[in-house]
């Protein structure tokens, strides 16, 4: 393997990992569109196998939530990606960068989480254009769920 080729497996793994994704979890896709950076899906497909579609039956461990200005309420979207998480779930809301089409106002995004009962706990940088917020359940409504 040429040092190109390792740096370039290391900046993939580098990106899976922001991301808490491990091999075996079942991660559900919401908001697919020919903007979403293919860089950090490929990232993540390698590795955990393939992202489920919105329609699954299956518990997710993870929803990778691609997000703009215009797609509809969040709030009700992030009830959405709600249904099929586990307790110890977490949704990865992606969203297009300051002064990039679609971008949306942070404290939009902190109204929504928050009415949908979810917590921001940190941001990414999830490629050229999107960044991503780590939302999850508060401890006391995992273990209710």
């Amino acid at each position: 393997m040429s040092a190109t080729a390792g740096q370039a497996a290391e900046g993939v793994r580098s990106l899976a990992d922001r991301f808490s994704i491990e091999p075996g979890m079942v991660v559900m896709e919401m908001g697919y569109d020919d903007d979403v950076d293919e860089g950090l899906r490929d990232a993540l497909i390698e590795r955990c196998g393939e992202l489920v579609d919105e329609d699954t039956d299956e518990v997710v461990d993870a929803v990778l939530l691609w997000y703009r200005e215009g797609d509809g309420d969040l709030f009700e979207i992030l009830v959405d990606a709600l249904s099929p998480l586990g307790p110890a779930g977490v949704v990865w809301l992606l969203t297009p960068k300051a002064g990039r089409p679609g971008h949306v106002e942070p404290g939009d995004i902190t109204e929504s989480a928050q009415t949908a009962g979810l917590q921001q706990t940190s941001t990414v940088n999830a490629g050229k254009d999107w960044g991503a917020a780590r939302l999850v359940l508060p401890r006391g409504a995992r273990a209710k769920r």
